[in-house]
């Protein structure tokens, strides 16, 4: 049995868990900024292709106590690292110290590597290392003299789902553009509008999450080149996660925006996504912006002072949105920004408010649904 570790968004750790959980993962507990739980290697294939919040799936080696590089090379000489990495695989390090006595990452670095290579060297019986083969990334964390020692088994960040292409200047993370679909509760009937949708992105993973298609089912995986990896626990999970898709559901949405370089970028993703047919986009401006009748579920986010537009603009915006939002019968509303004061120029107070990042902006996402 072996333990991961899944980073992700600060605030979203609760839902990260409960989408593990839901996976059928074992002993998931959520902590601040990330997520554990335990599996075999057919478990982390299942957690990378089906995550929605998570950043990447790591391998969680080991956990000590270290404030000495002398008990820094020992804890990570420990590791069974000979299971993982073959005799030619690479296996660079990088990571982070925080509040402890070992505060210098380079030389965190090479102390960590100085272990890895040591044992690896013993084990196979070689003067030195080539490190031609597949990519076996090291991560580390020292954080209050404790250091967590992970493998990386997802390569690129679990954002990149593949389908964006291109992207306007500030994009959402397609994570966070997940978690305010999840917290909108969007479902397979839902008809979900975004009147500042720039390059698609929570339009389009509105769309994945209401026809149920993992979002890493199109991707590649870094340990997918692992020698200790079966090959077949890739394909199964791929299998499993195809058969779970209801690509036949009601579900529709509307994309709106002024730039129709932006446009142009969101309908290429949407076909990228597989999600092309369930999304309508348009050249519009929010003070245009109309409700449909019957049931409506807005997600947004507007551009804002620290995003393409100054402060006054900015709130210019969520005047114009307050008007046009307006408090009825079947209509939510979801939108994400850093200003405190949006709730004052919006003109109401949110029924419910979350605090979120935006990369390393803290946000607030206000939602209306009364």
């Amino acid at each position: 049995m072996l333990k991961f570790s899944a980073p992700c968004i600060f605030g979203l750790e609760g839902l990260c868990a409960n989408e593990f959980k839901f996976l059928g993962l074992k002993n998931v507990e959520a902590h601040n900024g990330k997520v554990t739980f335990e599996g075999d290697f057919s478990d982390m294939a299942k957690a990378n292709i089906n995550s929605r919040y998570a950043e990447r799936i790591q391998i969680l080696l080991a956990e000590f106590e270290a404030t000495s590089f002398d008990e820094l090379f020992e804890g990570v000489k420990a590791v069974e690292w000979e299971s993982f990495i073959g005799v030619n695989d690479a296996f660079p390090v990088k990571g982070r110290c925080l509040s402890s006595k070992l505060m210098s990452v380079p030389d965190c670095q090479k102390i960590i590597k100085k272990a890895v290579v040591t044992r690896l060297s013993e084990k196979y019986m070689l003067p030195w290392l080539e490190e031609s083969g597949a990519l076996h990334q090291i991560q580390f964390l020292i954080m209050n003299d404790k250091v967590s020692v992970m493998l990386d088994t997802s390569g690129a960040g679990l954002h990149k789902r593949g389908y964006r292409a291109e992207s306007n200047d500030a994009p959402i993370k397609e994570t966070l553009a997940a978690a305010m679909v999840d917290l909108s509760r969007v479902r397979g009937n839902h008809f979900v509008v975004d009147p500042m949708c720039g390059s698609g992105t929570i339009l389009i993973e509105a769309a994945l999450k209401a026809m149920k298609i993992a979002p890493g089912i199109n991707r590649y995986f870094a340990a997918e080149k692992w020698s200790c990896v079966p090959s077949e626990v890739w394909s199964e999970q791929r299998e499993i996660a195809k058969s779970n898709e209801v690509r036949d559901c009601a579900f529709h949405a509307e994309g709106y925006d002024i730039d129709e370089l932006a446009l142009e970028v969101a309908k290429k993703n949407a076909k990228l996504a597989g999600v092309a047919d369930k999304i309508t986009f348009a050249k519009r401006d929010i003070k245009d912006f109309e409700l449909n009748d019957g049931f409506v579920t807005v997600i947004t986010n507007p551009p804002y002072g620290e995003r393409l537009l100054d402060v006054k603009s900015a709130e210019e915006l969520y005047k114009v949105m307050g008007e046009k939002f307006k408090r009825a019968q079947g209509k939510s509303y979801t939108i994400i920004t850093p200003d405190d004061d949006f709730e004052k120029i919006f003109g109401r107070k949110a029924d419910k408010r979350r605090k979120l990042y935006n990369g390393t902006l803290k946000c607030q996402l206000y939602m209306y649904f009364k």
